[in-house]
């Protein structure tokens, strides 16, 4: 979408912890045009089993852009089961130099429980060097608080829970209503 077309959109937030064994991957609910909510309770964080392996993902971005990518990613695990790393690869392989979907406005965070990757449009598989990753409009504040905390006794979903709530204190663009998936490491 250019900016022309539709000024004044914004998207989410999403969190990816990982820690004791456990990965969470949590969004927030909230799309917004301009100065006004249009909707509050989106689900962005969704839960895939291609081939029946669990993967959790989170997006930012286009929502028909997120489901045409997620779509992708299921595609590319079916055909490397188990092989989370290989099948982002892939898809930010495509995503970068396919016609079509170099186009695409969104941006993901998977996770098979093992693995933690942000995917980009620019080509990007990037892994989190502290176990936390975050996107969208207010994935600095959480990603600033989600850091901070990741040193106390907090495990990994009260710590996306607790980022989350301080994103959406600051971030104009993000609410409270939070869909949390969590995936056994």
């Amino acid at each position: 979408m250019s900016d022309d077309k539709f000024p004044g959109w914004h998207g989410t937030t999403i969190i990816g912890v990982r820690k004791g064994g456990k990965v969470v991957i949590a969004g927030d609910g909230q799309v917004s045009v301009g100065q006004t909510v249009m909707k509050g309770t989106a689900r962005k964080v969704r839960r895939l089993s291609p081939g029946g392996m669990d993967v959790v993902a989170g997006f930012a971005g286009s929502t028909a852009d997120a489901f045409t990518l997620l779509e992708r990613l299921e595609t590319k695990l079916e055909a490397v089961p188990g092989q989370l790393a290989r099948a982002a690869v892939e898809l930010a392989k495509d995503w970068r130099t396919d016609k079509y979907l170099k186009n695409l406005e969104a941006m993901l965070i998977v996770t098979d429980g093992k693995d933690l990757f942000v995917i980009t449009g620019a080509g990007d598989v990037l892994e989190p060097e502290h176990d936390v990753t975050a996107i969208g409009s207010g994935g600095n504040f959480a990603l600033a608080a989600g850091r901070a905390m990741m040193d106390t006794e907090k495990d990994a979903e009260t710590i996306a829970r607790d980022a989350m709530k301080i994103a959406a204190d600051i971030c104009v663009y993000t609410n409270g209503n939070l869909t949390v998936e969590t995936i056994d490491a």
